[in-house]
């Protein structure tokens, strides 16, 4: 994989913005999101006492809330191109008064370029764009170069978990993370992966799959 910082070269594909912010998103946007933007430079390459999870393309940010609500004790990085999810989760902070989380607009393999080896605890990837077609699939986030990458930088034994509701990306995810070969799959019974883990926040995406008739896999792999 290529990065160049100053031109941050990385092809993201998908939209980045829908709907114009409202003055009220736009204005929390504007008072907000400095203070809890990711600072490569201040965040990404310190000497943590704290653990550090990354959430990458959180979406609305009713997960990223969550987890941070739930361990005030961890610090959350959470990583997503389209602005208007951005603007979501910083109303969540607000409203929350979330002072464990930090934001980045953008493509999450910037975030991996900036962190140090070993220096996740844990990381979440939750129903990623499926690119069903399959002259797209080349555009789906879960590859060789992103696996090596968050592999990289997950410390060992940390986990990472996945879920989807597309059963074609599950058997391509599962696929990938065998071929590389740096995780262990625990999983000892099939509730292991169709019934979400304890701290589980569900959100409007996976809502939305189960209305439709789409069964949700939720996995769990540590890294060796």
């Amino acid at each position: 994989m290529t990065y160049n910082r100053e031109t941050e070269q990385f092809r993201t594909f998908g939209r980045t913005k829908g709907r114009a912010l409202t003055p009220t998103q736009q204005e929390i946007m504007d008072r907000i999101y400095p203070k809890v933007r990711w600072d490569s430079e201040k965040d990404g390459a310190q000497d943590r006492t704290r653990p550090l999870w990354l959430e990458v393309g959180f979406g609305g940010g009713e997960h990223l809330a969550h987890q941070a609500k739930l361990n005030p004790d961890v610090d959350i990085l959470g990583a997503e191109p389209f602005l208007n999810g951005v603007a979501k989760a910083v109303k969540h902070i607000e409203e929350n008064n979330l002072e464990n989380v930090r934001l980045y607009q953008g493509d999450v393999r910037t975030v991996l370029n900036d962190l140090n080896e070993n220096s996740l605890d844990r990381a979440f990837v939750l129903f990623p764009d499926p690119w069903t077609k399959t002259r797209h699939h080349k555009r789906r986030l879960i590859n060789e170069d992103f696996l090596d990458s968050l592999h990289r930088v997950l410390k060992p034994g940390a986990e990472l978990r996945f879920a989807s509701d597309i059963i074609h990306y599950v058997d391509w995810t599962l696929t990938r993370l065998h071929k590389m070969g740096g995780f262990d799959w625990p999983a000892r019974r099939s509730s292991d992966w169709r019934v979400p883990p304890h701290d589980w926040c569900p959100t409007r995406y996976e809502a939305k799959a189960k209305r439709e008739g789409r069964e949700c896999h939720y996995f769990r792999f540590v890294k060796k």
